[in-house]
């Protein structure tokens, strides 16, 4: 991430086709939110929203699962994409309790995500704190070159200000350039995929745009499919005006599908198919 505005994030705001992004996710926010439905059954909504968006975010960390199996599974504790899953839904129940927390040290949210992501399957001393040089990094879907650990914190605590003084970004730009970042940096030595799409939620939820968290952008991501946010997330680590507006406004489309999965999922309460 670069630029020299002053608030570098309002900045991104305005690039090219990136207004028309934020309008757009706005637009389709509302509509569901707007539906009847989120008068009175809204918690069953974000109950299935999280759902829908740990597996989609497992699946764009290799674990495909049909939606109906990890509703149904209870143990994941065994083969390596039962453990994906597992970190996906216990990533995603934790989001909400870190709301408060996030402004005020994002970092600490951070590492607080690597440990319930780890569950205890990465050693001790590599849980919930940034990698130290020579350390390895499991992160497949991700090819891009892999910064070392003193760029790595120097880029994690540039992220932290930004995230701690605020400024006028709208939510969806915030949200994809947390994401794209942690991408890039992978700070961790395992789950930094799953634990960027949470960050991503966590800013969603946290700005006010889906307070009730029921827009699973995850879905959407997954929905696009994962050669799709590959290169968009690609276009985010060249830094130009044309890469960074063609990853918000991927971020923007992934939000949008997740809205028209949670309205499929109005429609279906409504009609007492769910």
């Amino acid at each position: 991430m670069s630029t020299t505005a002053s608030d570098p994030l309002a900045a991104l705001g305005s690039l090219p086709g990136v207004p028309d992004a934020v309008d757009s996710v706005r637009m389709s926010v509302d509509r569901v939110y707007g539906h009847r439905v989120m008068r009175r059954r809204s918690n069953e909504v974000t109950a299935e929203a999280a759902l829908r968006g740990s597996r989609g975010s497992a699946a764009l960390s290799g674990a495909d699962w049909n939606l109906e199996e990890v509703r149904r599974r209870t143990d994941f504790s065994g083969e390596e994409e039962a453990r994906v899953v597992g970190a996906a839904l216990r990533l995603t129940a934790e989001a909400g309790q870190l709301l408060s927390i996030w402004r005020q040290s994002p970092l600490r949210v951070l590492a607080r995500l690597h440990l319930v992501a780890a569950g205890g399957a990465t050693p001790d001393d590599a849980v919930g704190r940034p990698r130290l040089a020579g350390e390895p990094v499991d992160e497949p879907l991700i090819e891009a070159p892999l910064p070392g650990a003193e760029e790595v914190a120097g880029r994690l605590e540039g992220l932290s200000r930004l995230i701690i003084a605020g400024g006028s970004a709208p939510a969806l730009v915030t949200a994809a350039v947390v994401h794209g970042e942690l991408l890039a940096l992978r700070p961790f030595g395992s789950h930094n995929g799953l634990v960027a799409r949470t960050a991503e939620r966590i800013v969603l939820i946290g700005s006010g745009l889906d307070p009730k968290s029921i827009c699973p952008a995850e879905v959407g991501h997954a929905e696009q499919g994962r050669a799709a946010y590959v290169a968009a997330f690609e276009g985010y680590t060249t830094g130009t005006p044309e890469g960074m507006a063609a990853w918000i406004a991927h971020c923007g489309r992934s939000v949008e599908l997740g809205v028209r999965e949670s309205t499929a999922v109005c429609e279906a309460l409504q009609r007492g198919a769910a």
